[in-house]
């Protein structure tokens, strides 16, 4: 396994799995890596001949009080595990070689990016597109891989990679949890004892969701009611959005009659948490 921190270097490893013929898988991430991340690895090996997992920590996607400064880092430990699981290459830029001086070239999207964690993290998406559509031109993968915890992040690059029309394979992949249903984040690390415990909430309101529609009840106010009863009930949660969308263009509903997302977003604590469903898919 190599890792990679220029550009030209990428370049010049996969124009040179092109000319062997290889196929080529992508996964993004901000590193410190779990077993999340780790499931995407996973899926880019069994699906393609080389894989490049990026590992770099945008700030172009972090608010002013957001936790740039903050957010884990440990590229040994990232490395070890793209090296397990099979990676063959590592890219780990610095922000300098990702936007050099007088940089001034954005991705944005005008559908998809105002709802969701788009209303509360308002230059969010624009760093998301931007540096994912960076990746791409860099890398030029056959496939990249993006996890559904982060469900408005994958639609948003689906859509993106098609409006821009990269013909790259969006492959979304599910959300990996822990034992005890708790989706695998490194905003995880933040929580204290009491708040990892009070994290449950999450998962507990959104299987109380799912219930709701598997029983047959389409109405999209009641089942947000009661996801929302649920997490107000602990008293260390703080919602920031529970939401029921159409799983295509993100748009509220009012009657579920086809594929949707349920969404929250909570703090707990300071951490602000985010955990999804999607209902009615084929």
């Amino acid at each position: 396994m190599k890792i990679a921190v220029t550009v030209n270097e990428v370049r010049e490893q996969v124009n040179e799995w092109k000319r062997q013929g290889f196929s080529v898988g992508l996964v993004p991430t901000m590193g410190y890596l779990h077993e999340g991340h780790k499931s995407l690895i996973t899926c880019a090996v069994s699906e393609n001949d080389r894989v490049v997992a990026s590992v770099f920590v945008n700030p172009m996607q972090f608010g002013p009080s957001e936790d740039l400064e903050s957010y884990p880092r440990d590229m040994d430990r990232d490395a070890a595990l793209c090296e397990e699981a099979g990676v063959d290459l590592i890219f780990h830029p610095e922000p300098s070689e990702m936007y050099h001086n007088g940089f001034s070239s954005y991705v944005d999207m005008n559908t998809l990016t105002g709802g969701l964690c788009g209303k509360s993290r308002p230059v969010h998406f624009r760093g998301v597109c931007t540096v994912v559509a960076k990746l791409f031109n860099i890398v030029m993968p056959d496939r990249a891989y993006f996890g559904q915890k982060d469900a408005q992040q994958l639609a948003v690059i689906r859509h993106m990679a098609d409006d821009l029309s990269y013909g790259i394979e969006i492959k979304g992949c599910p959300i990996i949890r822990e034992e005890d249903g708790l989706a695998k984040s490194s905003r995880n690390t933040y929580l204290n004892k009491e708040e990892r415990q009070a994290a449950l909430v999450l998962n507990r309101a959104l299987s109380e969701g799912r219930k709701l529609i598997e029983a047959g009840e389409r109405d999209a106010a009641s089942i947000k009611d009661t996801v929302t009863s649920v997490i107000n009930a602990e008293p260390l949660a703080r919602i920031d959005y529970v939401e029921i969308v159409s799983w295509d263009l993100l748009e509220p509903v009012k009657n579920i009659d086809g594929p949707v997302l349920v969404a929250v977003a909570v703090f707990i604590g300071k951490t602000r948490l985010i955990d999804n469903f999607i209902a009615l898919e084929d």
